[in-house]
């Protein structure tokens, strides 16, 4: 099984194998269950545990943990999760202006690997009722290799004609950065591991 990254969805089998560095909050007891999903975080450990969000029903129910990768049983992609149209198409959220914005996004055939995250992708995976009638789409385009952003200046415009609001998030190696920001030019925030950094190019790695 490959590493999972930020913002993939992991499933565990065993609810001990949650650990935190603070007390988890009681609606993590009575309201999360093992058939529900992880999701990555930015953030490291020197032992290699995986850092993970835990998403409860509400805005105000999130916590973070850390997992053991060997307990790591199923990993779900935001790529994934738009791969198949008639999948959206078929889902029990499809009313929902997000998932119609998906919808659209499918049939420009972008010339990047993107995804959904968010409450949308949450949705998707959880088939929890999370979004709500302002719902933001929010979306990942993975880089690894570095790009000019006037690539995206077209999709941004596309962006701006769907039902939504959409927030995009470019990856790279180092971390994730707004789409909106870096087409705005100069300094850009990079969200890492180790925490935001104001950097010029986000490609390149930051100095020890």
């Amino acid at each position: 099984m490959c590493d999972p990254r930020a913002h993939d969805f992991v499933w565990i089998r065993d609810r001990s194998a949650l650990e935190s560095d603070d007390v988890l909050p009681e609606w993590v007891n009575t309201g999360w269950r093992t058939a529900l999903p992880l999701v990555v975080r930015r953030d490291k450990r020197a032992d290699g545990a995986i850092p993970v969000g835990i998403r409860g029903l509400t805005r105000i129910q999130r916590a973070a943990a850390w997992i053991d990768p060997a307990a790591v049983e199923r990993v779900v992609t935001p790529e994934s999760l738009v791969s198949d149209v008639n999948a959206l198409l078929h889902s029990p959220f499809v009313s929902q202006q997000p998932v119609q914005a998906l919808i659209t996004l499918c049939s420009l055939k972008l010339p990047f690997p993107w995804g959904v995250t968010g409450s949308c992708a949450f949705a998707l995976v959880s088939d929890l009722p999370v979004m709500h009638a302002d719902s933001d789409l929010d979306l990942l385009v993975r880089c690894d290799t570095p790009v000019d952003s006037s690539l995206f200046s077209d999709f941004y415009d596309q962006l701006q004609r769907l039902p939504c609001r959409a927030d995009v998030q470019i990856t790279t190696p180092q971390g994730g950065f707004a789409l909106s920001e870096w087409l705005r030019g100069g300094d850009i925030m990079l969200k890492t591991a180790s925490g935001p950094l104001l950097v010029r190019d986000p490609w390149q790695p930051p100095a020890d």
